[in-house]
């Protein structure tokens, strides 16, 4: 039977990144990804800010990059549009299936052991404490003796289950996404556009991501407020039909946008990433709160091991940690959210066309709150955000 210090469910970004600096701290890692390739299927519009590599200490490299992203427009469902070239929009465009692999690569190069179409089957426990974990690949099940695990396998965790903690999401608090790869698409290379209204994705938004030679990932996200057919296929069929756009590749997935989940923590496990709800709330992206939730994750991880502290009480300090540096800014997305799922259309048109060709980078609380003394309602609701 083979030995490891932790066992990490999921070969994402979470799992790879944690993987990583868990091996460089000198614990042997093994990680168990259920797909038969690392970066397959895509999970995401693919756009990663400049701050994600600064503070991973990754470069952005050629091989999964593919556009320089200076500037977002944000359109209105009447049309009106605001671009801003806020700092923290800046970063790339990447290729996530060449991305995923080079995190996994670089966790292998780092002393992990990676293992494809292998799956967390279920946990090996003595007097409730985890001692391993039981593996199915292709070759059949195997034990494999572990003293923590990382639960890193996405929305509804198999995992943070199997070990009693509740990761379960109401069906109001997941975004579904859809998503095409296009070509022929007329979009500037250095911009994201985004796209807000009922009749285009209603409780959420559509987005088109260049990736440079006139091709774009076009999707969009929403979640399902009440029983109908029209999920987010039929939004993005109907926003992209007659616009003469070839499709290349069509992705679907989910996303938690509830916040995170109230325990991610236990006896031997820790939940990182989709599986914890490190997703913010209020657009979506996960890549960089993964990556730092994960990063403190291998932090605590290593502290416990060198310890012989893998017991609940000892594990709290990765949920204190992670919270401390992301846990409220989660929160307020969530409120901010909550607040803009009350905008109607109208509302939307006068909150876009009230800050149509304003810096938004350099507009101020008091300035925005005297631009729009006109519109009462929204007033209300940027006092809220603000």
């Amino acid at each position: 039977m083979m030995n490891y210090d932790v066992v990490v469910a999921g070969g994402r970004v979470a799992g790879s990144i944690f993987a990583y600096h868990a091996a460089k701290k000198g614990l042997r890692v093994i990680v168990a990804e259920k797909n038969p390739e690392i970066g397959v299927p895509v999970q995401c519009a693919g756009g990663v800010s400049d701050s994600f590599f600064r503070s991973m200490d990754i470069k952005p490299l050629p091989e999964f990059t593919y556009t320089r992203i200076r500037a977002a427009a944000i359109n209105s469902p009447s049309g009106a549009r605001i671009i801003t070239e806020n700092p923290i929009i800046r970063g790339y465009t990447i290729e996530r299936k060449v991305f995923d692999r080079y995190l996994a690569l670089r966790a292998a190069e780092a002393g992990a052991d990676i293992t494809v179409n292998t799956r967390v089957e279920g946990l090996l426990l003595d007097e409730g404490s985890v001692t391993g974990v039981n593996l199915r690949g292709p070759d059949g099940s195997r034990d494999v003796r572990c003293r923590m695990v990382i639960a890193a396998d996405g929305i509804s965790s198999r995992v943070a289950r199997m070990a009693g903690l509740d990761t379960r999401f109401r069906p109001e608090d997941i975004c579904s996404c859809a998503q095409y790869e296009m070509v022929g698409v007329d979009v500037e290379d250095d911009m994201m556009e985004f796209y807000f209204g009922s009749q285009v994705a209603p409780s959420g938004y559509l987005w088109v991501f260049p990736r440079g030679d006139g091709k774009a990932n076009i999707g969009l996200g929403m979640r399902r407020r009440s029983c109908s057919e029209r999920g987010p296929l039929h939004y993005l069929k109907r926003f992209t039909e007659g616009m003469g756009y070839q499709r290349t590749e069509f992705v679907a997935g989910a996303v938690p946008v509830g916040g995170p989940v109230e325990k991610t923590y236990t006896d031997g496990i820790l939940v990182v990433g989709d599986a914890a709800g490190q997703v913010d709330p209020l657009t979506g992206g996960g890549i960089h709160i993964a990556a730092e939730c994960a990063k403190i994750a291998a932090d605590v991880s290593a502290d416990a091991i060198e310890s012989d502290r893998t017991d609940s009480e000892f594990l709290s300090e990765y949920q204190r940690r992670w919270y401390d540096k992301i846990g409220r800014n989660l929160k307020r997305s969530l409120k901010y959210r909550r607040v803009l799922d009350d905008l109607g259309d109208d509302e939307l048109d006068q909150l876009i066309g009230s800050l149509e060709g304003k810096d938004l980078s350099s507009i101020s609380k008091i300035s925005l709150l005297k631009a729009l003394r006109e519109y009462p309602s929204i007033i209300k609701i940027l006092k809220e955000m603000l």
